[in-house]
């Protein structure tokens, strides 16, 4: 029988909520857990009921030490643990704790608010809400810098292939890798670039969104370097984000993954370089302020974590 997985094959929406806790110290957190994973399963059947075109959602991931904390099953998923810095000669790809993970998307920005109030008034007595960012759909799924985000995603049955763990960790088959970075844009310099300099730095050409020729593209553009190979992809769901009263303006990257060997390499491809000191370019005007891994578990394992038997 196929897992009942999680929605992490989704496209992207038009409104999201990303949220991360981290529990508190010395509180017993488990009840509280239990009854968050129901509320996990209860959520989402709600919105496949009332809500079926809206492609509504909300994803959770569990983090290394959450998992430990709260006692989940023996062993851990293959490639679950706590995010490693990956530093460069320039940029590092920093470590942020997270315990807990939300993907809240949907057509509807009140549902994404009605889901995120609902997990705070559960969690907010056990755990602190330390990163919370509200993403939209900018015109034609560009990034905030105005490129296309999103073009090299799996499509079709290519997006279970590359997303969802199989029989390479039977345990855990239907769940997915979680990892996610908020980066922020410094679009002052950006802005001093001309159109064929961001055009450079991207590997695209920013009207069309067509990718450039080898022969053109530098070895040191994004794009370059955030592709490993045919056999080895992720599904994005990236959002762009704004806050003009503290010019934080930013790509909030998320990459569900079969495997984080994939998620790691385009990290040390990006932020180490490929080769050693050939760094992405993009990160001289982007900077990752977070960076945590989580599990997704299927809905027959959250089913599981509500129980008390």
């Amino acid at each position: 029988m196929k897992p009942d997985s999680q929605n992490v094959t989704d496209y992207t929406n038009n409104n999201t909520i990303f949220m991360v806790w981290n529990f508190k110290d010395n509180l017993q957190v488990d009840d509280v857990f239990k009854r968050l994973c129901s509320l996990i399963i209860n959520l989402n059947n709600s919105a496949n009921v009332r809500f079926p075109v809206s492609r509504a959602s909300c994803v959770m991931g569990i983090g290394y030490d959450a998992w430990l904390r709260l006692q989940l099953p023996q062993p851990l998923p293959k490639e679950l643990v706590n995010f490693a810095p990956i530093i460069g000669e320039k940029h590092t790809a920093v470590a942020s704790k997270g315990d807990l993970h939300f993907h809240i998307r949907s057509d509807a920005p009140s549902w994404c608010y009605d889901i995120a109030s609902a997990i705070t008034d559960l969690l907010s007595s056990v755990a602190d809400s330390v990163d919370e960012v509200h993403g939209f759909r900018y015109w034609d799924s560009r990034s905030i810098l105005g490129f296309v985000d999103g073009t090299e995603n799996p499509h079709g049955q290519d997006r279970e292939l590359f997303s969802l763990i199989g029989a390479e960790d039977p345990e855990y088959a239907g769940g997915s890798y979680l990892f996610v970075q908020k980066y922020l844009h410094n679009l002052t310099a950006w802005k001093n670039l001309s159109t064929e300099q961001q055009e450079k730095v991207i590997g695209r050409y920013k009207a069309n969104d067509i990718e450039m020729a080898d022969d053109v593209k530098p070895a040191n553009s994004h794009i370059a370097l955030a592709n490993v190979g045919d056999d080895f992809k992720i599904v994005r769901d990236n959002m762009p984000f704004g806050n003009m009263s503290t010019n934080e303006m930013g790509t909030y990257f998320i990459a569900y993954a079969s495997t984080f060997t994939t998620v790691n390499k385009m990290l040390s491809n990006m932020f180490i370089g490929s080769p050693i000191g050939n760094y992405d370019r993009i990160l001289d005007f982007s900077t990752a302020t977070t960076g945590a891994l989580f599990f997704v578990p299927t809905f027959d394992m959250i089913d599981a974590f509500s129980s008390d038997d």
